[in-house]
């Protein structure tokens, strides 16, 4: 007999009999009246809507960068490109089109533009603004010009660090963003944590953009126990993904063993109006083989759905228990004194003749 605590479900004892299960023994359960269990606990046709999902470890959440554009004024880096124009220079030698920055950090215009006193000094550009640049260069080129005027754009940015892709919520709530360190995404909805990565980004972008979304669901599990019926219990733990119910969890395991009865229940953590356990019996027979969705359950995160095992397979377990350590004991003793008399009697001939 399963013993269950003396503050079990209230609904566990009316619903036994409405469905007519013959195959739960609560015959040391005590009860207490509860509403109809059809008005409070959601099931297969009758399912409860999810509440908004909260952020927790271990889930994976999924970024994407929209807009992170360089937070203003922006220094120059290498490989980033640019733009430059100019006018009043000589015909044979016009400055115009895009530069990339070399990985030394200059800026090379070529002809005669990139020396200084006959040597050759290309302009430094990594760790400048775009109008410092300007400035030096129209001081350089007014060397070789009348009244030159220059314009610089920024065309494009050396690759940077990219936060788009997967990211694991750590077990401290946070989740990285590379170069731009962590954020505390705990206990946020998407909206939420969409907001918060923003305002981080905000430190080294302008009004930056981002999406997020849940790419893995590790947070919000329940359990299928089966019991072992004195071999060991098993435990399986599987992801709520909305709206499972017994069935589908009974499913997720392929079935039951063969150490399993048809005796189920699901126990939702924490007590019911009156103070006692929510312990809620399932009717197998009938949700498999009439098409009774009563005790198909809704299940949440962090219900356990017990299999209870077979009382005949956990009998033979224990008597085998017993009797295993008795039989071997006289299997050796046997073989010992079957050896003794081999010896005793090696070389006599057992001839008595007629």
């Amino acid at each position: 007999m399963i013993q269950l605590n003396t503050k079990s479900c209230d609904w566990c004892h009316p619903w036994g009999q409405v469905t007519g299960c013959a195959t739960f023994d609560d015959s040391s359960v005590e009860y207490s009246t509860a509403p109809p269990i059809s008005e409070v606990i959601p099931h297969e046709l009758s399912k409860a809507t999810s509440p908004v999902y909260v952020i927790e470890p271990p889930d994976v959440l999924t970024i994407s960068a929209i807009s992170l554009v360089p937070k203003h004024p922006y220094r120059v880096r290498p490989l980033d490109t640019l733009i430059v124009q100019a006018t009043g220079m000589p015909t044979e030698a016009p400055i115009g089109g895009e530069h990339v920055i070399g990985l030394d950090g200059n800026l090379v215009l070529g002809y005669e533009y990139d020396y200084l006193d006959g040597q050759h000094q290309p302009i430094r550009a990594t760790g400048k603004t775009i109008e410092m640049i300007r400035n030096e260069l129209e001081e350089r080129l007014q060397l070789v010009a009348r009244e030159p005027r220059v314009w610089i754009t920024l065309s494009s940015i050396a690759s940077q660090q990219d936060i788009s892709g997967e990211h694991l919520v750590a077990p401290d709530g946070r989740v990285t963003l590379g170069s731009y360190g962590r954020v505390s995404l705990i206990g946020m909805t998407i909206e939420e944590a969409k907001t918060t990565i923003e305002t981080h980004l905000s430190q080294y972008f302008e009004n930056p953009q981002v999406g997020v979304d849940v790419f893995g669901f590790n947070s919000k599990v329940y359990y299928v126990i089966t019991q072992g019926a004195g071999l060991g219990d098993q435990v399986f733990r599987l992801p709520i993904k909305g709206s499972e119910t017994a069935l589908d969890a009974i499913g997720e395991i392929q079935g039951f063993s063969s150490n399993s009865s048809i005796r189920m229940w699901v126990a939702r953590p924490g007590f019911n109006n009156q103070g006692g356990d929510q312990i809620m019996p399932i009717d197998w027979l009938g949700i498999s083989q009439r098409g009774d969705v009563t005790t198909n359950y809704q299940l949440m995160p962090g219900d356990r759905l017990y299999v209870a095992e077979d009382k005949l397979v956990a009998f033979d377990t224990a008597l085998a228990k017993i009797i295993s350590p008795i039989e071997r004991m006289l299997g050796v003793t046997l073989l010992g004194t079957q050896t003794a008399n081999r010896i005793t009697t090696y070389g006599t001939v057992n001839n008595q003749g007629f």
